[in-house]
Order: structure tokens, then C-alpha cells, then sequence
């Protein structure tokens, strides 16, 4: 018998995890500490039955940490900023949670003077290289025990191996994979392994139950949502809860994400936001009005890559905390409402309301009237504004080549 070794699990109480629970105590005679990260994807009954079925496997200790608010500040609030959206799609809604459930974890395991932290990821996905690289970080004295991966097991496996040890769970596969969070819900099934095929409208955990369309308004203060119509919210993390309870009903939010994944295959997979995307457009619409031309540009090119960097895992890149500092600057006059629809199946963006809309009547109507030049003003502006592409037709006989070939 070799000595016990303390072990920190991220335990979701699926089957993976259940696997590991069972696998790490009786194979490798470990000490095991579980713990689960809501990233919003739980309620408080759903906890109660993963705490009692953890201790049915015999962990030595079971906590729960609510990571809502350490999920928000330290990544959602940037996703908004920087309305990043991976493929111009997809609003991040796992791969970002990743992150935060893989900190906790680490912290937790050194807390408690653990020797290794596991975890339920297979070696076909992008989960393992994002809880692999933060533990990596983190904590590299800690072992990483990932069994599942180690030992190449399917399903089929797991369930047998657990039934011979006399675990009692649902051990039928449901058909669509779930997976929830406050910043949206991804949805894995057959459809999403093919490339032609899409979603049944059943396979998504938000049915369609509201028809009739309605008008909202969102509130945001220096680039973060507060309000929702006229409720204010000191928390975003409210805020954000409030606008999915409204927009849910409308099935608002579906659709599929083609990408490709860390590990060099592509892949698809289903999710619905409805509060995510309604919050990342209405934002984006609220900086078109108060940001400069130059702002909004050089904020798209640094989401792009903020945004591809954080779903690969690399959330401690120190040039992830420079983009932030950027972001954040960008903020200080994001501040306004926005007017949104809400329709069955989508919604449009009405308008927007702000003290400091740069499309202000006092300086001008484009295409109509201006109040700040004159004509003689733009003849001068577009001469020297054209001066250096002038010059390089002319040096360059650029309109007489063409005058020849025509």
C-alpha cells in the first residue's frame, strides 16, 4: 500500500469525473478533495445532488465555489469591451469558464497543501491544454492526473468499469451534450459532428414560449451593463441575469460555431445566448456612436486576437492584461442606453441615447448639412489629403498607362 496522496478533483458529477472519483481512491489510493465551479450553470438543487454524490464515491471533502463574479471581472467584462465574438459567432460561452473553473481549482489545491489536481478532459478536445496550462502556471509543483486522457477510455469503459465497482447513476448518454454558464450554453450532438447537418429545434435547452415582440432598454455606465428597462443593478452579473430571464422566452441566441480547435481540427458545436450577444451588439452599437474612427479600429483588430488567445487557454499572457489596460481606457465615455427589440428567433437594436453621441446635430447632418466648415474649407482639405496619391499617378504616368491600355 503506498501512501495517500491528497488530490484536488474538478468534479462536475458526470461521468468522467464520477470515473476519476472512483479510479483516483481505489487505483492510486488518493485522498480526494472535490470541488465544483458554478460559472452559472448551476442551480442550488443541482449542487445539493452533485455534493451528495460525491461523497456517495467516497471524497474526503466536497466544496462548491460561486465563480460568478471572479468570472465576470476578470474575463466577461472584457469579452464585452471588446464585443468578441470568435469567428464573428460565438460568444466564448465555454471556453472562456474554462479558465476560471481551472483557477479555482488550482487555488483550492494549494490551500489545501494538495500534491496533484485532476481532471475528467479527454485528449480529443480543447478542455485538457486549457486546465492543463493554468495548472501548469499556476502551480507547477502539482501533479496533473487526468485519467480519462491517460488511459484513452470510451464511454463504454467508464460505464463498466464504474457498475464493477457498484457506482448507482444514470448511465444513459443523453442526446445532446449540455453545457451551461451565464455567459451562454453550447449544445453538442451528432448534428454538430457533420459538417451539412443542423440543430432540431428540440435539441435546445430554451424552448420558444414567448411570440409577441417587446421593447427593452439597456443601460450601460462606461462600458458595463447596469440596467435593464428601469431596473438598475450595482452587480453586471444581475444585470446579465435579468436580460436572459426577458430574452430566453424569444429562443433569442442559436446557432452553430465552426472554429478551429487548439489542437488543429475543426470543429463545430451548438450553443444559444440570448443576454451574451444581445449585451455584445447593443455595446457595440452604443461605441459606434461615442468612440472615435480610430478607437473602434484598433479595438477590433486587438479583440480578434484577445479573444482567439483566451479560448486556446492562454488567459496569463502578459499581453492579455496590456489589451485589458486598452480596453478599459476605451470605456470612460461608453456610457448610455441602448433601445432593442425583442422578437421570436432575434432581435434588432433600435437606437441609442447617450450625453456623449458624437453624431450631436450641433456639429452637423451628414449628407445634409454641416455648421463647422465650409466649401472652400473641403476643397483645401481634399487637395492635400489626395496631394501624395496624386504625385504617384503623376510620377508614375499611372493615368496615361491607363489612358493607352483602354
Amino acid at each position: 500500500m503506498t501512501d495517500t496522496k491528497k488530490v484536488v478533483l474538478a468534479f462536475s458529477g458526470g461521468l468522467d469525473t464520477t470515473y476519476c472519483a472512483i479510479y483516483l481512491k481505489k487505483e492510486l489510493n488518493c485522498e480526494i478533495h472535490a470541488i465544483t465551479i458554478n460559472t452559472g450553470g448551476f442551480s442550488i438543487e443541482e449542487i445539493a445532488r452533485i455534493e451528495e454524490h460525491a461523497y456517495k464515491l467516497g471524497v474526503a471533502s466536497f466544496k462548491c465555489v460561486d465563480a460568478r463574479n471572479d468570472y465576470y471581472q476578470d474575463v466577461i467584462k472584457y469579452l464585452v469591451f471588446g464585443n468578441v465574438l470568435k469567428n464573428d459567432t460565438y460568444p466564448l460561452s465555454v471556453s472562456a469558464e474554462r479558465i476560471v473553473q481551472a483557477i479555482a481549482t488550482a487555488k483550492f489545491a494549494k490551500e489545501i497543501g494538495a500534491k496533484a489536481v485532476a481532471h475528467g478532459s479527454t485528449g480529443a478536445g480543447n478542455d485538457q491544454v486549457r486546465f492543463d496550462m493554468v495548472f501548469q502556471i499556476m502551480a507547477p509543483e502539482l501533479e496533473i492526473i487526468t485519467p480519462i486522457r491517460d488511459l484513452k477510455l470510451s464511454r463504454e469503459a467508464e460505464i463498466a468499469y464504474l457498475k464493477a465497482n457498484g457506482v448507482e447513476m444514470n448511465f444513459e448518454k443523453a442526446v445532446y451534450s449540455i453545457n451551461k454558464g451565464i455567459w451562454g450554453t453550447s449544445v453538442g450532438g451528432k448534428e454538430t459532428l457533420t459538417s451539412g447537418t443542423s440543430l432540431p429545434e428540440s435539441a435546445y435547452p430554451t424552448q420558444l414560449t414567448n411570440h409577441v415582440g417587446t421593447d427593452i432598454t439597456v443601460t450601460f455606465e462606461q462600458g458595463e451593463i447596469h440596467g435593464v428597462n428601469d431596473e438598475y443593478f450595482a452587480n453586471p452579473v444581475e444585470a446579465i441575469l435579468k436580460l436572459q430571464e426577458l430574452a430566453g422566452p424569444y429562443a433569442i441566441g442559436r446557432d452553430i460555431h465552426v472554429g478551429d480547435t487548439i489542437i488543429g481540427i475543426k470543429g463545430r458545436v451548438g450553443f444559444e445566448a440570448a443576454a451574451p450577444l444581445i449585451i455584445i451588439k447593443a455595446h457595440h452599437l452604443l461605441e459606434k456612436h461615442t468612440l472615435t474612427k480610430w478607437q473602434l479600429f484598433w479595438k477590433d483588430q486587438m479583440a480578434a486576437w484577445y479573444g482567439n488567445w483566451l479560448h486556446e487557454g492562454q488567459y496569463f499572457d502578459p499581453t492579455m492584461r496590456d489589451v485589458e489596460a486598452f480596453f478599459t481606457s476605451t470605456q470612460k465615455f461608453v456610457t448610455g442606453k441602448v433601445f432593442v427589440k425583442l422578437l421570436p428567433y432575434r432581435f434588432e437594436l433600435v437606437g441609442i441615447e447617450s450625453k456623449h453621441d458624437l453624431m450631436s446635430t450641433k456639429f452637423g447632418s451628414y449628407g445634409e448639412m454641416n455648421n463647422s466648415w465650409t466649401g472652400d474649407d473641403v476643397k483645401g482639405f481634399t487637395k492635400i489629403f489626395g496631394n501624395q496619391t496624386g504625385i504617384y499617378f503623376q510620377v508614375n504616368q499611372l493615368g496615361k498607362e491607363r489612358d493607352e491600355v483602354d
